[in-house]
């Protein structure tokens, strides 16, 4: 770039992003569920890099080795909002045998970082950690604080992480008004060469269910009509059977209006005969980007019944990941309701609340600008997550969160399909990118503010 903004980040930065990212990668910190898991190696590693860089961090724990760090930067204008960059440490669980590459080996190889966190998101923290050294050895800071996050627990329930953060360390995160997270920001590959960047903008509610069922214990050998385990696959089934109506939420129809006019398409999400599937038919590959999020889903997980075959159980569980689109959360319990049946009882397992961010802010603009200095090719679109993220323990906090995780990947690399995927990598190039994004997102803002003043001060 003409401006020099490509080389203000630093080429040890760029060889730190790639290190950090192969070295978290290695310390295994799958995250099994019901409190399994063990992120504090990784949180201690995290720690050290921050504190070379002269910043304090503190680590957090509600139960042992499940260890989340926070450390705040101070901006240059203490009047300025703060801003919360955050990303989770644990991964899920991978099989290696499964795997091209080992999943915790963290090789590089032919420009490519393999492993279980390349993309979900060991990357990300890889470049918080890499940014503000960078930041720290040339002697500069943004114009508000920023306050870092590295928390435990974000493939389960948060309970030890970000939750645990919100409820008892609140303090922490005071003057945080925008939060800055996973997904979003990356090269989408869309029909005709159209590369799209969808910048996450909120996120469907979290609706995860614990159903149980309820019959006559008994002889396998006998009739038994009222049996736990056929009332809970009825049930189950139903559930898996149910279409969900459409329910296009304000953030989602903006997408939908954004990705039309992409595609160089007429279409309004808001008049009464919109058709939205035939939209979708037009957008090609992009309309992968909106397609989960149309609608509530249920998608059935796990089963646990009986103990001997040659005994009825008195009672059978199934879980169910349940996605709520914001606005329907209502119908989503009356349609519940009604599909389990008299038979089976249900609760929530884990629930969190459907997010929508504004989109005509200063923020959502310097996302754009920074994405567009780096890959003016790029078209960028605000999307709905299909799934949950750490954003919706901080938005109680008041906390607006965006999913933004830069990343320009090349044609042929299905970056969804990499979460909790098998051969999870992710491109060194992309890595680079990335810390370049967010550098110019974070300073764009102060340099912007610095030039405001030059000006005024000549007029």
């Amino acid at each position: 770039m003409d401006d020099g903004t490509a080389d203000r980040v630093d080429g040890q930065a760029l060889d730190e992003v790639v290190r950090f990212t192969s070295d978290l990668i290695r310390i295994d910190t799958s995250n099994h569920g019901g409190g399994d898991g063990r992120e504090r190696p990784a949180a201690e590693y995290v720690a050290e890099r921050l504190a070379e860089a002269g910043l304090e961090p503190v680590l957090l724990e509600k139960e042992p080795g499940r260890t989340n760090v926070v450390a705040r930067l101070a901006g240059s204008d203490p009047g300025a909002a703060a801003t919360l960059l955050h990303g989770h440490l644990d991964v899920v669980p991978a099989e290696p045998a499964e795997w091209s590459v080992h999943p915790f080996s963290g090789e590089v190889r032919d420009g490519v970082v393999w492993g279980r966190g390349a993309v979900d998101m060991k990357n990300a923290d890889a470049m918080m950690l890499a940014l503000v050294r960078s930041w720290a050895r040339a002697g500069v800071r943004p114009r508000g604080d920023v306050v870092l996050a590295f928390t435990a627990d974000e493939e389960d329930r948060a309970l030890t992480g970000a939750d645990f953060l919100a409820r008892e360390h609140a303090v922490l995160f005071e003057g945080c008004t925008v939060g800055i997270g996973e997904s979003g920001a990356y090269t989408f590959h869309g029909d005709g060469g159209l590369q799209i960047y969808p910048v996450g903008a909120g996120e469907r509610g979290t609706a995860w269910l614990k159903l149980t069922a309820h019959g006559t214990a008994g002889h396998g050998s006998k009739v038994n009509p009222d049996n736990a385990i056929v009332h809970l696959a009825a049930a189950v089934q139903r559930i898996a059977a149910y279409e969900w109506p459409v329910r296009l939420s304000p953030l989602v129809r903006a997408a939908l209006r954004e990705l039309a006019a992409v595609h160089g398409i007429d279409a309004d999400p808001d008049a009464p005969d919109f058709d939205v599937e035939g939209l979708l038919d037009k957008l090609g590959a992009a309309a992968k980007l909106v397609r989960a999020t149309l609608r509530n889903s249920t998608n059935p997980t796990m089963l646990n019944a009986g103990y001997k075959v040659n005994v009825i159980p008195a009672a059978a569980t199934a879980h169910v990941d349940g996605r709520v689109v914001p606005g329907a959360a209502e119908e989503f319990r009356d349609t519940l309701d009604r599909l389990t049946g008299p038979h089976v009882e249900w609760e929530y397992y884990q629930r969190g609340e459907g997010l929508q961010a504004p989109l005509d802010t200063p923020v959502f603009a310097r996302m754009k600008a920074a994405i567009g200095h780096f890959a003016p090719e790029g078209h960028v679109v605000p999307f709905c997550m299909s799934g949950g993220t750490d954003a919706n323990q901080f938005s109680r906090l008041g906390i607006v969160g965006y999913g933004f995780n830069p990343l320009r990947l090349p044609a042929g690399f299905d970056h969804q399909a990499m979460f909790h995927g098998v051969d999870e990598r992710v491109p060194v190039d992309a890595l680079h990118f990335g810390v370049r994004v967010l550098d110019h997102y974070f300073m764009d803002e102060q340099n912007g503010r610095a030039r405001r003043e030059e000006d005024r001060s000549v007029n």
